[in-house]
């Protein structure tokens, strides 16, 4: 192949960073975000349209799936980090963390990141039980972030 070829990414190869630790992850989504649009239109205007402009831009929830792990509760522990700051009603930003999100390529190589900022657990989902099934257990943890940090590999 000529060496300006591009090709597709994968999505499958990733890995979550929290506040510095390693977390394993079947599935994120939510890494968008859209800026709100702003019209405004002079009753003097002689154009008989509105103008826009960028205004506000709002960031997703993010949410992370990841298989129930025996005797592993780091998703609950987070939580109540977050819990107890409300209990407590001291300010701190113990419970916010930066978390990263990056693609790799097949030497494990970041190609993109995602960072969220400031971001904590809004939402802990358990596992469906189901008496019949062979599914994984999966547990959902929902985030989130006060903004996104896109970094490309160089």
């Amino acid at each position: 192949m000529p060496d300006n070829f591009k090709y597709p990414l994968s999505k499958f190869h990733f890995e979550v960073n929290w506040g510095g630790t390693r977390m394993g992850f079947t599935e994120v989504t939510g890494l968008d975000f859209e800026t709100e649009v702003i019209e405004y239109r002079e009753g003097n205007s002689p154009v008989y349209s509105k103008s826009a402009q960028p205004g506000l831009t709002k960031y997703s929830h993010v949410t992370l799936k990841r298989g129930t792990i025996l005797e592993d509760f780091e998703f609950f522990k987070l939580w109540r980090e977050t819990a107890k700051f409300q209990e407590s009603n001291k300010i701190k930003k113990v419970f916010r963390r930066d978390v990263t999100i990056k693609l790799l390529n097949e030497e494990h190589q970041p190609i993109i990141s995602w960072t969220l900022l400031n971001a904590w657990p809004t939402k802990i989902q358990s596992t469906d039980l189901k008496a019949d099934g062979n599914e994984v257990a999966i547990e959902t943890m929902e985030l989130v972030h006060e903004g996104l940090k896109i970094v490309e590999a160089k």
